[in-house]
């Protein structure tokens, strides 16, 4: 091979000895990704690259396992023979939760051998992943085994697994398998969203909106469930909420439930939630339609989130459905679907953050402001939130958010302030950061404003712990009786209610009379030379046509 195209080949090995933040190693990563692309359609190419990821992970975790038992100090008191057979024992590692990963489906076999399987690369991938499976009942029929196909470039794909294999993405230190090769997932979780656009709604929701549902709901313990789970990125970031406040030994205070429709999505969300230390059981052994086939007809949520499809008209409605107390849905539209839907699924004190339409907040057609109203009659409506634009590149349609809860009371040992007959409402469509000419995202100031303006309007220990007191800010938010949204007609829109911002009077001002007399006066001084204007030039005008 000539040196400039050897050179070339070896690029991103290359760059990956000049980089060493984790952000630079995934764009590489991204890089040498998408040469493979091929004649793949985007769904597929997702499988791809994301199995790869996680096929990495679940090795790497076994290892950092196996390397945990080897270092016992009781084994080195066995003989040779029997501390190898101990290492290889299942038992060990399922019990920790670490998958149990064959011998000849381990990275470091498929690394070594890359270059040398029979068949190729990929073949020596699909027959991993198929071994990962069988040996993990609760991965089957997860990972893909697509690696070995006519439209798989295999040189390349030998290339990134040789990237992959880069210290860089192992488990180090402080820095588990886990941690390394989750947020790589997530990262490719969202960069597959930037690259499909609209595509992307049914799998990927922004990063920033997501955050604003948990911080809202703060899900310390309990049940978490998400009717429309997509690749379940509100269960990770429920995770990593309980993680950042009562630390990683209590993410399993939550318990995840989901349900997704789409196959392919569905085999995202399971593999996103075992490379995060969650329960992949949560989002079941089937995808499934929610309203078709609702896959946890007796669970009772402490938590429910979700981002379900906007004004989804073609779904499996029945009129005679139970979950329909306040309504029948139309068929046009499944937005009050999904919101009763939810409702059905709260335990007695059970809340819920739902992203939906803008035109949710409004609508009446074909019965859907009765609806609304009957939901806020019911006291089910707790905050409301517009949210600013462009932060979703899946759709150009305006979105808010709706926090329902099954009690505004006080919740006894909880102290909630008792916001029974009372709606919050935030206007933030001011809010949030630009990061390039189509894509704004929610700041961490952002989130915690928002979060703790609810927080201290429902009086939570995290308000109190702040020293936070509720208080309305005209032009941001309100707090509403039931009467004041009886007299708006049941809309729900935070701009009715939270009034024009308040502006700072500046006290060296002019008098508003002063500047009115100063404006004027200079109106008829300028209307007065336009006049002579007009003169001269009609004059000048007048002497070239003589």
């Amino acid at each position: 091979m000539p040196p400039r195209k050897r050179a070339a080949a070896a690029a991103g090995q290359g760059e990956l000895l000049s980089v060493s933040s984790t952000k630079e190693i995934q764009d590489i990563l991204w890089k040498a990704a998408d040469k493979l692309r091929g004649s793949m359609d985007a769904a597929q190419y997702k499988e791809f690259v994301l199995g790869l990821v996680f096929l990495k992970y679940v090795s790497d975790a076994f290892t950092e396992r196996r390397e945990e038992l080897a270092a016992d100090p009781e084994l080195a008191q066995i003989p040779e023979h029997r501390r190898a057979a101990f290492l290889e024992e299942k038992d060990e590692y399922t019990e920790k939760n670490v998958f149990w990963v064959p011998p000849t489906a381990r990275w470091d076999h498929i690394s070594e051998n890359a270059a040398s399987a029979e068949g190729g690369v990929g073949k020596l991938l699909d027959a991993a992943m198929d071994e990962v499976m069988k040996a993990n009942k609760t991965l089957t029929g997860v990972l893909p085994k697509i690696f070995n196909r006519d439209n798989v470039d295999q040189k390349r794909l030998k290339e990134l697994v040789d990237l992959i294999s880069d210290a860089r993405f192992t488990g180090h230190g402080d820095r588990p398998a886990q941690d390394v090769l989750g947020e790589t997932y997530e990262y490719f979780l969202e960069r597959f969203a930037r690259a499909e656009g609209k595509r992307a709604g049914e799998f990927y929701t922004p990063a920033s909106v997501v955050r604003l549902i948990v911080e809202v709901l703060e899900p310390y313990e309990g049940r978490v469930y998400d009717p429309a789970c997509g690749s379940g990125g509100m269960f990770v970031q429920s995770g990593k909420f309980v993680a950042r406040r009562r630390g990683k030994d209590h993410t399993h205070d939550i318990a995840v439930y989901g349900q997704e429709a789409n196959e392919r999505t569905w085999r995202l969300a399971k593999m996103n939630l075992a490379i995060h230390g969650m329960d992949p059981k949560g989002v079941g052994d089937r995808w499934a339609d929610t309203f078709a086939d609702d896959k946890l007809p007796d669970l009772k949520a402490d938590f429910v989130m979700a981002n379900p499809p906007f004004n989804m008209s073609d779904w499996a409605r029945k009129s005679d459905d139970g979950r329909w107390r306040y309504g029948v849905p139309p068929q046009s539209n499944a937005n009050y679907a999904w919101l009763q839907h939810i409702v059905s699924k709260l335990g007695e004190r059970g809340s819920a953050g739902v992203v939906l339409s803008n035109g949710s907040m409004s609508s009446k057609q074909s019965g859907e402001g009765e609806i609304r109203a009957a939901m806020v009659e019911a006291d089910l409506v707790s905050c409301m939130i517009a949210l600013p634009g462009n932060l979703f590149r899946t759709t150009a349609i305006p979105a808010c958010l709706w926090f329902l809860t099954k009690d505004k009371g006080p919740q006894g040992t909880k102290a909630l302030e008792d916001r029974r007959s009372r709606v919050l409402f935030i206007d933030a469509r001011a809010m949030g950061t630009m990061v390039d000419r189509t894509e704004r995202i929610l700041t961490e100031e952002d989130l915690e404003k928002i979060s703790d303006t609810y927080h201290a309007w429902r009086g939570t220990k995290s308000a109190r712990d702040k020293g936070l007191s509720y208080e309305d800010v005209p032009g941001y938010c309100y707090s509403a009786t039931l009467e004041e949204i009886e007299k708006h007609d049941y809309v729900l829109t935070p701009g009715r209610y939270v009034g024009a911002a308040e502006v700072a009077e500046d006290p060296d001002a002019e008098p508003v009379g002063e500047r009115i007399a100063r404006l004027t006066k200079e109106l008829f001084e300028q209307l007065d030379e336009s006049a002579r204007l007009d003169t001269v030039v009609r004059e000048q005008l007048g002497r070239i046509g003589d």
